[in-house]
């Protein structure tokens, strides 16, 4: 499996939306769009999972392409790696 990064996402997609839009490309194994914690509104990107050849040409074919107005970024997601821990106040 494959994960993909969606940047600049339109604040209105949902993720029946980019299921659709990745769905032109392969099989989507699932969908992840970021909300804000404390207002619940979209942050404007999120996670898509494929298969690896899917995962390509999905990278190939949207990257830089208009969705609701806004240009998307689609890249492969990176490992966060290790973050220090939260601090609660």
């Amino acid at each position: 499996m494959k994960t993909i990064y969606l940047g600049n996402l339109p604040f209105s997609a949902s993720e029946d939306d980019v299921r659709e839009l990745f769905g032109q490309h392969g099989t989507v194994n699932s969908v992840s769009l970021v909300n804000d914690r404390e207002t619940g509104r979209s942050r404007g990107f999120g996670f898509v999972e494929m298969e690896p050849e899917a995962a390509f040409k999905a990278i190939e074919a949207l990257d830089g392409t208009d969705f609701g107005g806004q240009t998307l970024r689609v890249n492969e997601a990176r490992d966060r790696g290790a973050r220090p821990p939260r601090r609660s106040w």
